[in-house]
């Protein structure tokens, strides 16, 4: 199976009660970042997510109000590097204790020093390792040599100790599709538990051009969609059909709500165009009818994960066809 059968199972229950309450919008996912601060500049990532000072962190109990105030089934901890954050231990104790399904998003750098014999595996916990291409490429990524290597090692190093351990891959504007290949079969041989590979994604204060353009994305995931079917990659067929550019998806930025050290950002992950202090002012703060309909022109080439998914999901829930394909890929691996 794609992903453990008790998180499917508690993500569908979420999604039935939201259905059945007569909400037409619904977080599923919490973007956490508890801090700004990181150990790499990579060249893909925003100034605030790795420039922020370690004393400017949110408090744990502002990170587990969050959880509760959003009340997502999945809570995703990034930043910044969440490995750094002093409390994470008592922060992934706490979401567990509420039922939560954390991916802990790391570049490994520093696993064996700030998760091993402190933070145990769990069931409720899933280890996501960046992850962007092979050696030459993730180190020029990350702006740094030996991350590659590091992040092999401490992927065997999760496995031997029994966390459930994930990649995540983005595809920038230089990435071959051959590299792509090349990459999920080190990590099929490292029986990773899932590999998420999407389109690279434009931050507003990234200024390199790494970045696909809708075309390009559609060229290079016609040709990725393929390796579904050989290797455990997370992104759902109609997600994938999506980036191919075989059907469209209206953006669900209401999907993946992000919390940060500058509160609630709206309208997305990628676009700050505000922070509001409150859930209650977040949630009807934002114009969740203009941003779905793409019109601004910062969304023009997104196809990002995170707010296309839960869309593809809804599709693939509503047509029988789909809803088997999606039942034959999630058995699948």
């Amino acid at each position: 199976m794609r992903f453990p059968t008790d998180m499917s199972a508690a993500v569908f229950r979420y999604t039935l009660k939201q259905r059945l309450a007569g909400r037409k919008r619904f977080p599923t996912v919490l973007m956490l970042e508890p801090l700004y601060t990181c150990n790499l500049a990579c060249l893909g990532c925003a100034l605030e997510r790795h420039t922020g000072k370690l004393a400017d962190r949110l408090p744990l109990e502002a990170c587990l109000k969050a959880a509760d105030d959003c009340g997502t089934p999945i809570v995703s901890i990034c930043g910044g590097e969440p490995t750094i954050y002093p409390e994470l231990p008592q922060l992934i104790q706490g979401l567990i204790d509420r039922g939560r399904y954390i991916f802990l998003c790391t570049n490994a750098l520093l696993l064996d020093q700030r998760v091993f014999d402190v933070i145990p595996p769990h069931r409720q916990l899933f280890v996501n390792i960046h992850l962007d291409g092979l050696r030459e490429t993730h180190d020029l990524v990350c702006d740094r040599k030996g991350v590659y290597d590091k992040a092999l090692e401490m992927i065997r190093a999760c496995k031997q100790r029994g966390y459930i351990t994930m990649t995540n891959t983005t595809v920038f504007k230089e990435t071959s599709v051959a590299e792509v290949e090349a990459l999920c079969t080190v990590l099929d041989g490292l029986a990773v538990d899932g590999m998420l590979v999407s389109p690279g994604y434009h931050y507003e204060s990234v200024e390199r051009d790494i970045f696909l353009t809708q075309a390009e994305i559609h060229e290079k995931f016609r040709r990725i969609m393929p390796l579904s079917k050989r290797f455990r990659l997370t992104a759902t067929p109609v997600f994938m059909e999506f980036a191919a550019g075989l059907r469209e998806l209206p953006c669900a930025p209401y999907s993946t709500v992000t919390y940060t050290p500058r509160g609630w950002k709206g309208p997305c992950y990628l676009i700050g165009e505000r922070f509001f202090e409150t859930w209650e002012a977040f949630w009807q703060g934002v114009d969740w009818d203009y941003w779905e309909r793409r019109e601004d022109r910062r969304c023009a080439n997104c196809k990002m994960h995170s707010g296309f998914e839960a869309s593809a999901l809804k599709v693939a829930t509503s047509n029988p066809i789909d809803m088997l394909k999606l039942g034959v890929w999630h058995m699948s691996k």
